[in-house]
C-alpha cells in the first residue's frame, strides 16, 4: 500500500507540529552548502587560486548566466515529468542531492593552470547548480502543496525561512572555522572545497529530513491516473500561461530581486569589507553571526507581522527600513560596529522577505490555478529561482566591478588599503544594494497588488470545481 496521501475533499490536511517545526531542516543544510559559494568563491579564485580580477570576474559571469538561463527550466522539469513513487516533488528531495557534494567541491579546487584550472571552476560551478536545483524547487513547491491555506502556506515559509537563516547563524561557526580545520588536515589551498563536499553530505541528510516530514501531504497519484491525466502536469503552453496571464507574478519577480541582493552581495562584499576597510578579517566570524542572528529573528518575527499587516505590505515596510540603514552604512563605513549594527538590522529585514516572498510566490500559483484551470505550482514555485539567480549575476558584478573600480590587487598588503579601495568595498557592502532595495519599494507598492482576500476566494472557486 502506498505511503499516507493527503485527502482529495475541500478541507486541507491540518498542519501538525512535525512539519511545522521540521520544514526547514533541509533548507537550513542547503543553505550551509551554499553560504561556502557566498562568502568564499569570489575569495577563493582571487585569493586563493590567485586568478586575475578580470579572469574571476569573466568565470562568476560564465557560471552564473548558464545558471539564471537555466533557471526557469527547473519547475517545468518538475511539473512536465511523470510522478515518482512518492510524489510530484517530494520524489526529487532524494534522487538528485546526494550526487551534490561530489561536483560542488570542484567549484573550489585549482586544478593545473590557465585555461584547464578556469574551466574545472566553471564546470563544477555549473553542474552543481543543475543537479541541486531541481530538488530545490521541489522542496519549495512543497509549500503550496502541504499549506492548503493563506495561514497554512505562511506558516511553513515562516519556517522554512527560519531554518534557513539559522544557517546563517550556524556557519559563522561552520564556516571559516571549519575551513581552518580541514586546510590543517588536507591543506590550506584545498580547505574551501573540503569544507564545500562536507556541507554538500550535510545538505543530503537534511533534505532527506524535509522529505520524511512532508509525508502524507502530497497525493501520490497512481500509474493509471498519471496514464491518463495528471491534475499536477502541465504543458509547456501552460506554463507560458502561467507567466504571461499572470502580472502579480511578474512585478513579483522584479520585486523580490532585491531581497537576494541583500542575501549574496553583502556576503561576498564582507570579506573584503573586513579585510581592507575595518583591517581586521577575525571580525568576519562575528559579523557572520550577528547578522545572521538578526536574519534568523526577522524569519521567525515574519509569520507573526505578515498576519497583522500582511504579507506584501511586510515586505514594503521592510525594504523601506533596509535602503535607510544600508545608506547610512555607507556614509559611516569607518565605524564598524555601527556599520555591524546596521548591517544586523538590514539582514533581519532580509529573513523577513525571505519568509513572507515564498508565501507570496504561492498566493500567485493559486491565482494562475484560478485563470487557466491548470495546477502550475511547481513552475511558478521555481521561477522563484530566477531572481535568485539574477542575484548571483549581481554579485559578480558588483563586487568584482568596485574592485576593479578602486585598482584592486590581492598582493598589496591590507595595512596599505587606500582610502578609495575602503569605499569601494564599502560600495559593494552596502550602497549599491542599497539603490536595488529602492527599486523593490518602487515594485512591490505599485506592481503587486494579489491581496489575501483576492487569494481566500480564488481558492474557494478552485475547490468548487473539483
Amino acid at each position: 500500500m502506498a505511503e499516507n496521501v493527503a485527502p482529495a475533499g475541500k478541507v486541507p490536511k491540518p498542519l501538525t507540529k512535525k512539519i511545522r517545526f521540521g520544514y526547514g531542516v533541509g533548507d537550513c543544510a542547503f543553505t550551509l552548502m551554499t553560504n561556502v559559494e557566498s562568502f568564499f568563491w569570489n575569495f577563493f579564485m582571487t585569493n586563493v587560486a590567485m586568478f586575475a580580477t578580470e579572469i574571476v570576474t569573466t568565470i562568476a559571469l560564465i557560471a552564473s548566466l548558464v545558471d539564471a538561463g537555466l533557471s526557469w527550466i527547473y519547475g517545468g522539469i518538475v511539473n512536465a515529468a511523470k510522478p515518482g513513487k512518492w510524489g510530484r516533488y517530494r520524489s526529487w528531495l532524494i534522487m538528485l542531492p546526494w550526487i551534490v557534494p561530489f561536483i560542488y567541491a570542484f567549484q573550489y579546487l585549482k586544478v593545473g593552470q590557465g585555461v584547464v584550472s578556469y574551466a574545472v571552476v566553471i564546470v563544477g560551478a555549473i553542474a552543481s547548480h543543475i543537479i541541486w536545483n531541481i530538488p530545490y524547487v521541489a522542496n519549495v513547491t512543497l509549500v503550496s502543496v502541504a499549506g492548503g491555506t493563506p495561514e497554512g502556506r505562511a506558516a511553513l515559509a515562516s519556517s522554512r525561512a527560519t531554518w534557513n537563516q539559522l544557517a546563517g547563524i550556524s556557519f559563522s561557526y561552520l564556516g571559516l572555522p571549519l575551513a581552518t580545520v580541514l586546510g590543517g588536515i588536507i591543506g590550506e589551498t584545498y580547505r574551501f572545497g573540503a569544507l564545500a563536499f562536507v556541507l554538500g553530505c550535510l545538505m543530503v541528510a537534511g533534505y532527506f529530513v524535509n522529505f520524511k516530514v512532508t509525508e502524507g501531504y502530497e497525493v501520490i497519484e497512481s500509474d493509471e491516473a498519471v496514464g491518463k491525466k495528471s491534475k499536477t502536469k502541465s504543458s509547456p503552453k501552460d506554463m507560458l500561461k502561467a507567466l504571461v496571464q499572470n502580472s502579480h507574478l511578474c512585478f513579483l519577480l522584479l520585486g523580490d530581486l532585491p531581497k537576494f541582493i541583500i542575501r549574496f552581495v553583502p556576503a561576498g562584499a564582507a570579506i573584503y569589507y573586513f579585510r581592507y576597510t575595518a583591517q581586521n578579517t577575525g571580525l568576519l566570524t562575528q559579523y557572520i553571526l550577528i547578522t545572521n542572528i538578526g536574519a534568523f529573528i526577522g524569519a521567525f518575527i515574519a509569520g507573526f507581522v505578515a498576519k497583522k499587516l500582511t504579507a506584501r505590505n511586510t515586505v514594503i515596510f521592510s525594504y523601506v527600513i533596509m535602503a535607510v540603514c544600508l545608506f547610512l552604512v555607507y556614509f559611516n563605513y569607518l565605524n564598524v560596529w555601527l556599520v555591524i549594527a546596521l548591517m544586523s538590522v538590514v539582514q533581519l529585514g532580509q529573513g523577513v522577505c525571505y519568509a513572507c516572498t515564498t508565501a507570496l510566490y504561492a498566493d500567485t500559483a493559486i491565482y494562475a490555478q484560478w485563470k487557466s484551470g491548470v495546477d502550475s505550482r511547481g513552475w511558478i514555485m521555481g521561477l522563484a529561482n530566477l531572481p535568485l539567480k539574477v542575484a548571483i549575476i549581481g554579485r559578480a558584478l558588483v563586487i568584482n566591478i568596485s574592485l576593479m573600480l578602486v585598482h584592486f590587487d590581492a598582493k598589496v598588503d591590507p595595512a596599505q588599503a587606500t582610502d578609495e579601495l575602503k569605499r569601494g568595498a564599502t560600495a559593494a557592502l552596502a550602497l549599491i544594494p542599497g539603490f536595488f532595495v529602492v527599486l523593490g519599494i518602487i515594485v512591490m507598492v505599485f506592481g503587486y497588488r494579489l491581496t489575501r482576500e483576492m487569494v481566500v476566494k480564488y481558492q474557494a472557486e478552485i475547490d468548487a470545481r473539483e
